[in-house]
């Protein structure tokens, strides 16, 4: 797709070039070695910061960028930060977006408007993608690389050019998503015009529904690569007749249309498509007004949206209509009214420059049913970024040869062991005879022998430490299951659904009796995030027998007691967290396969 990412890739996992990410310059292709470089001056960002939501989930980025520097796994000379959101009420990526600029203005004084700046938000909790809570989306791992690369290395290498060809700014985007491109050799994606910059995908008009949409000035698209457009106004996930009703939808004629299978047949028809959002790009200029809004507030006591608050107040069109409208608010504070209204006052006017990429995908991994889909399963993506069936892994080869194989990251599986396809198995030790049912996760476990793991299962294992001791505990729950869905009241729980069944039924199962001690934290906000349904137990092995066992009595409607067990919710497995201990257990998987593979080595 992107003959820079293309190169980056093809780098990234040749041997002879080791963590190398390759630009294009004027048909040139240029190597800048990611391993150990100190970087010079303008070649690369001068900061790298990723937001963290609290002082547990900074600690846990800290000691992973440590590691990462200290085996040369990312460019030297560069000043990372994580900084934290504030105490207190949820503020969204929005709200971190001004926090992060205040952090960098105590810590570089007036030197910071002279920088570029990459700023990665993965400051979530990961409920729909929970295996990535402990230790964060931006450090979630991918099937490629020696050793593994994770998300944030991928960003670095996909946003290599950016930095040459920008003027002191701030790049915003997100952990949990990818995107790639092709665009002519010598054309050069710049971010070099005062206000906001925005990178624009053709994309389903169902995809827009769910995303930022851009209406575009009414000048005639034309079918280059790369354009740079001017935005009339920005449509934060509107519905598809919004998208009609303010022109955001093109149209090419006469199209051929891509099947099932994603191969062009004859019929013609017109295609229907908008261009939508990703990253985007602030001057110096803007984020000094944005800083000082901040400054002026006395607290921040609301969630405000980087896209839908910041990008929904630029353009010539742009009313402030939307600063009403609370359908895609996650929760909606009393401050949330006053906060849109003064946002739009101070952006209105301001320019939404797009860099519209017509040849050009935006893949999304933030969710279960996307991870094991892109992973597994989307051979595009597999195709763009040469992703593998098997990286890093010591695997039995009986199971390669899958139409839709499982996909195997760092991990050391038994000869004996089964994996059914479309299963993603990553940073974890599979004894004999233990089978893997389709379309499941398992994260960070050792499964010792003879255990089944059903299909569509969700297990993960974390490392906590309760008064100075090393426990476990393991989250088992069906890949659908809804971590996000809550209710108020305890005679509302026969809602919420543990693996396709209501949750009432299990906790009958369980022997556990219906209580507000049931649940962690907000005791007006009930749900299978803070249920305290997963026992701790003394070995990494047992926490996973153990909980895949209460799996096991849901699905038999048979009886296993948990009244017996120390029980936290997924809420308190996230506080009581051993980093160390999970990075651990993942480094002695590394040293195995390193010493099997140098043994191999060493028998040719």
């Amino acid at each position: 797709m992107r003959r820079k990412v293309k190169h980056v890739c093809k780098c990234l996992q040749d041997p002879a070039f080791v963590r190398v990410a390759f630009s294009t310059c004027k048909c040139e292709r240029q190597a800048v070695f990611m391993e150990g470089k100190v970087t010079q001056t303008g070649e690369f960002w001068d900061v790298v910061v990723i937001t963290a939501a609290d002082k547990k989930q900074e600690l846990a980025y800290q000691q992973q960028l440590s590691e990462k520097l200290k085996r040369k796994e990312l460019p030297l000379g560069v000043h990372y930060h994580v900084f934290v959101d504030p105490p207190g009420p949820k503020i969204g990526n929005g709200g971190s977006t001004l926090h992060v600029l205040q952090c960098l203005e105590e810590m570089y004084g007036d030197k910071w408007t002279s920088l570029t700046i990459i700023l990665i938000h993965s400051g979530g909790y990961s409920q729909r993608l929970p295996h990535a809570s402990a230790l964060g989306k931006i450090f979630t791992a991918l099937p490629f690389g020696d050793p593994i690369y994770q998300m944030l290395e991928l960003k670095l290498a996909m946003y290599i050019d950016f930095p040459t060809h920008m003027n002191p700014g701030i790049l915003i985007t997100c952990a949990d998503d990818i995107e790639l491109y092709s665009i002519g050799a010598t054309d050069v994606i710049k971010f070099d015009k005062p206000g906001f910059t925005a990178l624009a995908h053709p994309s389903d008009l169902t995809i827009g529904t769910t995303h930022g949409v851009f209406v575009l000035d009414s000048s005639a698209l034309s079918e280059k690569e790369l354009e740079y457009r001017s935005c009339h106004h920005f449509l934060h996930k509107p519905n598809i007749e919004k998208m009609h009703q303010s022109g955001a939808v093109c149209i090419r004629r006469n199209c051929s249309q891509p099947n099932s299978s994603g191969e062009h047949y004859d019929l013609k028809m017109d295609y229907k498509y908008v261009y939508t959002d990703s990253l985007f790009y602030i001057d110096h200029s803007i984020a000094k007004q944005l800083l000082t809004f901040f400054k002026q507030l006395d607290t921040l006591s609301c969630e405000i949206d980087a896209y839908g608050d910041f990008l929904q107040a630029l353009g010539p069109g742009a009313t402030h209509d939307y600063t009403k409208i609370t359908d895609n608010v996650t929760k909606e504070g009393s401050q949330l009214g006053e906060i849109r209204q003064k946002l739009f006052c101070l952006l209105k006017g301001t320019s939404l420059n797009v860099i519209v990429l017509n040849n050009s995908r935006f893949y999304h991994i933030g969710t279960t049913q996307e991870y094991l889909f892109h992973f597994t399963s989307d051979s595009k993506l597999k195709l763009e970024l040469g992703l593998l069936s098997k990286a890093f892994s010591i695997f039995p080869d009986k199971a390669e040869n899958s139409d839709i194989s499982a996909c195997i990251i760092q991990s050391v599986l038994d000869s004996r062991c089964v994996v059914a396809p479309a299963s993603v198995i990553e940073y974890s030790r599979l004894g004999p005879e233990v089978s893997v049912g389709a379309n499941s996760i398992v994260s960070g476990c050792c499964i010792s022998a003879n255990i089944d793991v059903p299909p569509n299962s969700f297990v993960s294992s974390f490392s906590i430490r309760v008064n100075g001791k090393v426990m476990y505990v393991s989250m088992v729950l069906g890949v659908e299951d809804n971590l996000k869905k809550n209710v108020k009241l305890l005679s509302d729980i026969h809602s919420l659904q543990f693996f396709g069944i209501s949750l009432l039924q299990c906790l009958d199962l369980w022997d556990l009796r219906v209580s507000d001690q049931l649940f962690s934290g907000d005791k007006t906000s009930l749900g299978l995030w803070t249920a305290r349904i997963f026992p701790v137990c003394s070995t990494l092995s047992d926490s996973v027998r153990v909980s895949l066992k209460m799996l096991n009595a849901v699905q038999n409607k048979s009886a296993f007691k948990l009244n017996g067990w120390k029980l936290l919710s997924i809420e308190e497995m996230l506080f009581y967290k051993d980093v160390e201990d999970m990075l651990k257990f993942r480094q002695q998987i590394y040293g195995e396969i390193t010493l099997q593979r140098n043994k191999e080595k060493s028998d040719l």
